[in-house]
């Protein structure tokens, strides 16, 4: 499959396969994530795209590679990575600020003895970032779904990270928290031309906020706009026929 590859640094996958206990879950996956771009990873349940975020974030073994190259397509010496997952798994009743957890992430003094100004100054500009300056001084435990994710994606932007990736972040919240995280994940591709990859399951919003969308089935079934994955044989071979208006997976 002929791939086409921006002019500015970017991270390809060449050949990435994953096999565990006698399976495989990953078969030659070839990929290429712009700079500046939101590629977005669909496909059914199993089909692999949690193992891929596993192989990107280094986690697991996997066979292929997976390089982050410049305009020349050399090698850049390292790939700084942020990642927000799907959930937080925390005790809702910890007397800790949203400041507390970001700050604990900013330094190496124990949040407990408190949060020195130049580190405030910190937390309130990643705060800041993600339209999330009012949530500060708010206790981690009353965060609402959408307040909690845009808090996570704060910490995945410290440092600034070469590859953001979203493992179906908005799974569960609300449609407008659902849409302010988009359209802040938007603005930040824009201003700071980071390589962004998202899972989802949201069709409707794939196709209103991807410019790049990968079919995964174990390896690469098709990729390229909404509209040319969504019109493909191999998108109705998996999801039934629909544009991606009407499909949610």
């Amino acid at each position: 499959m002929h791939l086409h590859r921006c002019a500015l640094c970017h991270i390809d996958l060449d050949g990435v396969s994953v096999r565990r206990g006698g399976q495989t879950l990953l078969q030659d996956v070839s990929m290429h994530i712009h700079c500046g771009q939101l590629t977005v990873l669909i496909g059914q349940n199993g089909a692999g795209k949690t193992t891929l975020i596993r192989a990107l974030l280094g986690e697991i073994p996997h066979a292929g590679s997976i390089r982050h190259v410049d305009s020349a397509g050399r090698n850049l010496a390292h790939l700084t990575t942020g990642y927000v997952p799907q959930h937080l798994s925390f005790d809702p009743e910890m007397p800790v600020t949203v400041r507390d957890f970001l700050a604990s992430s900013m330094t190496r003094r124990p949040v407990w003895t408190g949060v020195g100004r130049k580190v405030r100054e910190e937390v309130r500009r990643a705060l800041a970032d993600v339209n999330a300056a009012d949530l500060e001084e708010t206790p981690l435990g009353r965060c609402s779904g959408g307040e909690l994710q845009r808090v996570m994606l704060a910490l995945a932007l410290h440092p600034a990270p070469d590859l953001l990736v979203l493992d179906e972040p908005v799974s569960g919240v609300d449609r407008n928290g659902l849409r302010l995280f988009l359209d802040t994940v938007t603005r930040l591709k824009e201003t700071r031309h980071m390589a962004i990859l998202l899972v989802s399951h949201d069709l409707r919003l794939v196709r209103e906020y991807a410019d790049h969308v990968v079919l995964l089935e174990k390896n690469v079934l098709v990729q390229g706009s909404a509209d040319q994955v969504f019109q493909s044989p191999e998108f109705e071979s998996v999801f039934g026929s629909g544009t991606g208006e009407e499909v949610e997976a």
